[in-house]
């Protein structure tokens, strides 16, 4: 029987361990999940979600990890995990997250964690929105939190501010470029495996088109 802090980190796919995963509060059939990312330059967490904590031991025991990579601001509504570990989020959502959160550090812009993890501004569902996009070798796994999630199969926006909108559609326009060949949003609907694979470039651009055009109509998912 497992207790608090040692629960095990599942693998949903090769090259990639998540936490276990928790319903979102105000919306039960959503499924969030935090993910480590063993790499030789120190590991890292993407996601901040309870299964952190839930995890700490399995997690501590691939080694410390280095950083906690935060995609957007509402992350603070679970409080500061279980884990010693440095907090950073993009600025614009620092205040949010600073809230219920221990920030170490904050992003200002695109940039690159060593040589295998580049940091990428997505404003639109908050402003300071951030994915990250992660070459293990195998894959090429782009963290998009809430940005891009997926909903029964789909991949979906959540716009929630009409004056984000542009915001939003010119971070579709750039993802849509990205070199990725795994998508793993923070949450996803029950019954749907984390994360959505993208066999080729135009599978990745026909997603995400059909995400902009329900934005460009004036649609919020």
């Amino acid at each position: 029987m497992t207790t608090a802090g040692d629960h095990p980190l599942d693998t949903p796919i090769e090259g990639l361990l998540a936490t276990p995963t928790s319903r979102l509060p105000y919306q039960h059939d959503v499924l969030l999940r935090s993910y480590v990312l063993e790499r030789p330059q120190g590991n890292l967490v993407v996601y901040n979600s309870p299964g952190v904590s839930e995890s700490a031991a399995a997690i501590l025991a691939l080694g410390a990890p280095a950083r906690l990579l935060v995609n957007h601001g509402h992350e603070s509504m679970y409080g500061q995990p279980d884990l010693d570990v440095p907090i950073w989020v993009h600025r614009d959502d620092r205040s949010e997250l600073a809230a219920s959160l221990d920030v170490a550090g904050t992003f200002d812009g695109p940039g690159m964690i060593d040589d295998d993890l580049e940091v990428v501004p997505t404003p639109g569902h908050t402003a300071g929105t951030t994915s990250y996009l992660w070459d293990n070798g195998t894959h090429r796994f782009l963290f998009t939190g809430d940005f891009i999630w997926i909903e029964d199969g789909e991949w979906k926006a959540v716009v929630l501010s009409s004056g984000l909108r542009r915001d939003y559609l010119d971070s579709l326009a750039l993802v849509r470029e990205l070199d990725f060949d795994v998508l793993v949003p923070w949450g996803t609907t029950e019954g749907d495996p984390p994360y959505g694979l993208v066999p080729n470039p135009a599978q990745r651009h026909d997603r995400i088109d059909a995400i902009i055009d329900r934005v460009e109509a004036g649609g919020d998912r």
